[in-house]
């Protein structure tokens, strides 16, 4: 089990990365963030409507099961949001330089850390 420090340091060893964070989307609240690319702060707040529309456009449409994770793909960055499983209204997002990241290997790392994130 990993608290959010070591999981965002975990996510920022990936290749190509540029900032992390864990993010109560029911508040917008920052629980924990390292690095940048963007400003972190209000992307967790604007990312957090994105996760409650989500949410509440599959329960319109009666869509079962959990969001695994989303991929926001901009021209020089990727952008991936994994709401946690074992932690109710909480997210990993992750900021990548597209230049540089290996999508599939950093949504498996977001996975593994989602997984041991203890909070």
């Amino acid at each position: 089990m990993s608290n959010i420090n070591e999981s965002l340091n975990e996510l920022m060893d990936l290749d190509g990365a540029m900032g992390a964070c864990i993010v109560d989307y029911m508040s917008g609240m920052v629980l924990g963030m390292i690095g940048g690319g963007v400003d972190l702060e209000l992307a967790a707040a604007g990312n957090s409507q994105v996760v409650k529309a989500k949410v509440a456009t599959m329960k319109s449409l009666d869509i079962k099961g959990e969001i695994e994770d989303m991929l926001i793909t901009l021209e020089s960055q990727l952008h991936i949001i994994r709401p946690t499983a074992s932690h109710e209204d909480l997210f990993i997002y992750l900021v990548l330089d597209k230049s540089k990241a290996n999508l599939a290997l950093a949504r498996r790392k977001v996975q593994s850390v989602e997984k041991t994130l203890e909070v």
